[in-house]
């Protein structure tokens, strides 16, 4: 339980569905309720399978490259802290990687759930790091299924959180989701200086 309850809250802030409501809302705001729907269920699938595969398959991808573990939750620790700073700040486009070019781009798709939704914007570099950061550490059976289940309920969150997206945005306003997303933000930085301090600790240890 302590590791679903790690896991999960370390996901959640990392994502940060409460601050791509707003981006969400400009994304479909010509969209009809059944669409948006649509788009929210899509969304949280396609982010369950992004962080699903980084979990049990990225391992593979940093001993084809040689990176060590303590490489990578030092990187992890700095994207996810970065993260953290761009919330803090109430920057929500510029955290997310969208321009302003991007975005016009975007807005005559007709499929948004996969990108930029799914990814960079909530499954980004920050949250497949840590998963696979995190798998190196946890992988007994037990952990794995304590593990897949705080991956579940985060995708199935976001779903609820963009399903009702408008409605949040209403109720909320800016200032409400500026307010949560940098509370969340904090939570991002201290996470990701954390991932450092226990990459250098790692080290020290080792030498």
């Amino acid at each position: 339980m302590e590791i679903f309850i790690f896991l999960f809250a370390a996901l959640f802030s990392v994502l940060n569905p409460i601050g791509t409501v707003p981006i969400f809302v400009g994304l479909t705001q010509d969209y009809s309720k059944k669409e948006r729907s649509r788009v929210a269920l899509l969304t949280g699938i396609n982010v369950f399978i992004i962080l699903i595969i980084s979990f049990f398959l990225g391992q593979y991808v940093l001993q084809f490259f040689g990176i060590t573990i303590s490489a990578l939750r030092i990187a992890g620790g700095i994207i996810i802290a970065s993260s953290g700073f761009g919330l803090l700040n109430g920057k929500f486009n510029k955290n997310k990687g969208i321009n302003k070019k991007v975005q016009q781009d975007i807005e005559n798709r007709n499929e948004i759930a996969l990108t930029p939704l799914a990814m960079p914007m909530l499954a980004g570099p920050g949250s497949i790091s840590l998963l696979i950061a995190y798998y190196q550490e946890h992988h007994s059976a037990s952990d794995i299924i304590w593990s897949c289940i705080a991956i579940l309920i985060v995708a199935i969150l976001i779903y609820i959180i963009l399903r009702s997206a408008h409605y949040l945005a209403k109720y909320l306003g800016a200032s409400g989701i500026v307010a949560i997303s940098r509370i969340v933000g904090f939570l991002t930085i201290a996470i990701g200086i954390q991932y450092i301090i226990s990459s250098v600790l790692s080290i020290i240890r080792g030498i």
